[in-house]
């Protein structure tokens, strides 16, 4: 089906959200009349625009307050009418949304409601309009999709039909069921959005935290299916209002929204992109650094030998057991500080991973290599990591080198986490959960000293991929609200000790912590003091319980060692606050 997008979606001029909706691959956009208004562009110039990019103007919106109203009333709202049709007409849009009334003037009157737009589909009609009646969630005393459609169908006129938007009809709790009841030819427009569930006036929840489908809590892909069965063969048109998608640049949103509908598409079989293709492990974790000492320092520290060496690269692996973490120097200037600059996931098919990627979107990022390096793939998050997709070929490329393993009891990778642009959260969780078939666990708010901070994991089926995403809560804190790699260890405190006595550094945790720990959980004698003295947070759930120590942070990264015992499911979010304070305190003293 062809897609389209509202250019309300989109931040910037009207021509910079047209450009970006072209470029993401979109057949149409929804132009909203603020846009046009502030264009200084003629309505005729927006229609060749729209014509040079490929894009069709499929609806005009929104015309708010026409009908149910006093009869002075509504002959103003025809004479304001015209005016907006003979505009659409130079425009060269045949579609024009109008919301249900919320006038204080109005009328609770369905027969004078359906009279009224009639006579509105009169005039629509004879500049070759027709007019797409859509209930407000908040509408005066039209808010439901069945009342609007009920109106519809007692005006029975041929350019009045009904448009369909997935946030009012699911805010609402409607049953989008009876959708099914409405031909599909009378359905004039489809609107979609998901937004997160949350407890709020529906307006404000409507205005500020809509988002794409798939990001969100609602069943839009069920709201879909109910609307494809009708025979319904418009376009699926996003109408997103948030005040994030607002700020940040038009092109990269563009992208996300079209994506969402891709995996809509596919969710609900209108589509058959190359399956996903799911990751069963993390081959590697690359850290890229002007100055490889202060990394390598930690990572001897933490039981880590160099293994090999890039035969053509200024690459060196680091490995312990299976865990295998590259040093990069290569490609950071002098200013940039340590980050986790790419990510080897571990692939059964990756080309098909490739494949999925770009069908989705995410194109395959070019890479210079030697013709007997390994031909791996990758592509970027929307953070900038790259994902290369890989089998255990790439080890190929490194050369041994001859040094004396020092573990610690690390035994693979527990979780990775990345902070995201604020921007980003979304549009990264949407990412990693269509892109390569992860699944997104529930969103967690966590305080953080100055500000709150949002964390998401996605994961595979087994736990053998977990990548949190975080957005931090102070803009610019990279030292902070940073990247880290979670080693998993059968034994904590060995390991906390080894790395300790190898003279790495642990963040140290305030008294107060393990004071109310006592409080909480029982210990065996001695227990909590061992904590203590290591640094050591401790949680616990319905399933297991979780012991954790962080390092001190080199650069944008830091480490985490962690115990998972008896089917602990979690990531310490209890502790959170706790580590982001101690974070903050070791900052002020050292600066960095």
């Amino acid at each position: 089906m062809r897609t389209s997008i509202a250019t309300v979606c989109l931040s910037g001029s009207l021509t910079e959200k047209l450009t970006a909706a072209a470029r993401a691959g979109f057949d149409g956009v929804e132009i909203f009349e603020n846009d046009l208004l502030a264009s200084p562009l003629t309505p005729e110039e927006i229609r060749a625009r729209c014509a040079d990019l490929g894009l069709s103007i499929d609806l005009y919106q929104p015309m708010r307050d026409i009908e149910a109203v006093p009869e002075d009333a509504f002959a103003r709202n025809l004479r304001r009418a015209r005016h907006k049709f003979e505009l659409m007409r130079r425009l060269g849009a045949d579609t024009v949304l109008v919301c249900s009334s919320v006038d204080p003037r109005a009328i609770d009157d369905d027969d004078l409601a359906a009279r009224q737009l009639s006579e509105l589909a009169d005039q629509a009609q004879e500049f070759g309009i027709r007019v797409a009646y859509e209930a407000l969630a908040w509408g005066r005393h039209v808010s439901t999709y069945d009342h609007a459609w009920h109106i519809v169908e007692t005006a029975d006129h041929p350019a009045l039909g009904t448009c369909l938007d997935s946030f009012h009809i699911l805010s609402r709790g409607s049953d989008p069921k009876g959708i099914e009841d409405i031909p599909g030819e009378k359905i004039f427009f489809l609107q979609l959005a998901d937004a997160p569930l949350l407890g709020m006036d529906v307006l404000q929840w409507s205005r500020h935290h809509r988002c794409f489908p798939g990001q969100g809590g609602f069943d839009v892909a069920g709201l879909v299916r109910h609307v494809l069965r009708t025979g319904y063969d418009g376009p699926l048109s996003l109408e997103v209002f948030n005040d994030v998608f607002r700020q940040a640049e038009a092109g990269p949103t563009a992208v996300d929204g079209r994506r969402s509908l891709l995996v809509l598409q596919e969710s609900v079989g209108l589509a058959e992109p190359p399956a996903p293709v799911v990751p069963t492990g993390v081959a590697f974790a690359e850290l890229l650094t002007p100055d490889a000492e202060p990394v390598s320092t930690v990572l001897s520290a933490l039981g880590f030998a160099r293994a090999g060496r890039h035969r053509s690269k200024p690459v060196d692996l680091w490995q312990q057991g299976e865990v295998r973490i590259l040093v990069n120097t290569g490609g950071a200037a002098r200013r940039e500080s340590v980050h986790l600059a790419a990510i080897g996931l571990e692939s059964p098919d990756p080309a098909g991973a490739a494949r999925r990627a770009e069908t989705l979107l995410a194109p395959v990022l070019p890479r210079r290599r030697a013709p007997e390096d390994a031909p791996l793939d990758a592509v970027a998050a929307p953070d900038g990591t790259e994902l290369f997709f890989c089998t255990s070929e790439w080890r190929g490329d490194f050369e041994d080198v001859l040094h004396p393993p020092a573990a610690t009891g690390v035994t693979g990778v527990d979780h990775l986490a990345l902070t995201q642009p604020w921007h980003h959260f979304d549009e990264a969780t949407l990412f990693h959960r269509s892109v390569l078939g992860l699944h997104a666990q529930p969103s967690v708010d966590v305080a953080d000293p100055y500000g709150l901070l949002r964390s998401r994991a996605v994961t595979n089926a087994d736990g053998s991929v977990r990548i949190a995403l975080t957005v931090g809560a102070a803009p610019g804190d990279d030292t902070v609200h940073a990247q880290h790699i979670a080693l998993a260890t059968d034994d904590v405190v060995v390991a906390a000790r080894r790395f300790r006595e190898a003279g790495g550094r642990l963040l140290p945790v305030p008294a107060n912590y393990y004071d109310d720990l006592a409080a909480r959980f029982d210990f065996a004698d001695g227990e909590l003091e061992t904590y203590r003295e290591l640094g050591i947070l401790y949680d616990r759930d319905s399933d297991g319980a979780f012991r954790h120590c962080y390092t001190q942070t080199v650069g944008r990264v830091f480490f985490e060692l962690v115990q998972r015992d008896d089917g602990y499911r979690g990531y310490g979010a209890q502790n959170a606050p706790v580590r982001l304070a101690a974070q903050h305190a070791v900052r002020a003293v050292t600066g960095g």
